[in-house]
């Protein structure tokens, strides 16, 4: 896969709002790590023909529970939206999680899905 592969699958995924964002944004220090994580994370493990994106994301969302990623758990929430979960099956994942991850950090991902849900049906 190439780069550009990598970055349609990025769009398609996160948005083109979030991937205009963080191409914008990214400096001398960080442009190369922008064109890594496109052209592996996106052109390599996304593409795979072995998981659905649907998988692909409950497993994602799984991991950044596990290591506290509150920040990149927001954007794959959106990013699972758009892949197609519903909400029932994200807060499945979520439960899933408070006994595999731990309560205290299924509590925080609660609270970040309900943000984020709340953005995706307005005020």
């Amino acid at each position: 896969m190439t780069y550009d592969d990598g970055m349609k699958v990025r769009r398609e995924v996160l948005g083109d709002e979030h991937v205009d964002r963080a191409t914008a944004n990214a400096t001398d220090l960080t442009r190369e790590f922008q064109e890594l994580i496109t052209t592996y994370a996106w052109g390599e493990i996304w593409t795979r023909p072995g998981l659905d994106r649907r998988s692909r994301s409950m497993i994602t969302l799984t991991a950044l529970i596990a290591r506290g990623h509150h920040e990149e758990l927001a954007m794959h929430l959106r990013a699972a939206r758009r892949n197609g979960l519903t909400v029932d099956e994200i807060k499945e994942v979520l439960l899933q999680s408070a006994i595999y991850c731990g309560v205290p950090d299924a509590n925080t991902a609660f609270r970040v899905a309900q943000q984020v849900l709340s953005e995706e049906n307005g005020p």
